[in-house]
């Protein structure tokens, strides 16, 4: 079976972006650049284009419609309660959806500051059903489930006070220093590295 490359579509005016971003806020939350982007496809080309862009995204703030600051206090309120993501990968995730820099650490400290991040932290781990390392190969669990703790947006320090709790073995923390890493597989990699 072979597949037809999509038509490309004539491009629309400032009406038809209006109605094409209406469709696409009803269907999820975007923020501006977001939006620009997916508009970017169906506009003319140039600074005509450009133009009817910047009038769309205007009314649409105007409307309340479209805003980056509702956008990131939602998604940093789901991603907190829901998905029980640290501080930092919420950070990270506002960061590359484009949300300006001051106000991502607004949103942010307006939603963490009270939260203690060791038990929303434990609250990861069991939403996630990750399991208290045990056996022959308690350093490479536990080096796994630190992994998946600092993903989620937890400080280093963070998972080691998690991970203390656990009352694991020695063996299970020996190698890992506080930073969260196997010390030892960086420290092989450290002598490949080329000197500056």
């Amino acid at each position: 079976m072979a597949f037809a490359r999509p038509k490309k579509r004539e491009p629309v005016g400032e009406a038809g972006l209006f109605e094409y971003a209406v469709g696409v806020l009803a269907r999820r939350m975007r923020t501006v650049r977001d939006l620009r982007r997916l508009m970017k496809s169906r506009a003319e080309e140039g600074e005509a284009g450009e133009r009817a862009m910047d009038a769309v995204v205007a009314r649409l703030k105007e409307l309340n419609y479209l805003s980056d600051r509702r956008f990131a206090a939602d998604y940093t309120r789901l991603r907190k309660e829901n998905e029980k993501h640290g501080r930092r990968r919420v950070q990270q995730d506002l960061a590359q959806k484009g949300i300006h820099k001051d106000l991502v650490t607004a949103t942010l400290a307006k939603a963490y500051d009270d939260v203690d991040e060791v038990a929303l932290a434990r609250e990861y781990i069991a939403r996630k059903r990750l399991k208290q390392p045990s056996g022959a190969d308690a350093q490479k669990q536990t080096v796994r489930v630190m992994g998946r703790l600092m993903r989620a947006g937890f400080s280093a320090s963070v998972v080691f006070k998690v991970l203390r709790e656990w009352n694991l073995p020695e063996e299970a923390l020996a190698g890992i220093d506080e930073g969260g890493r196997d010390s030892d597989s960086y420290a092989e990699r450290d002598e490949d590295l080329p000197e500056f």
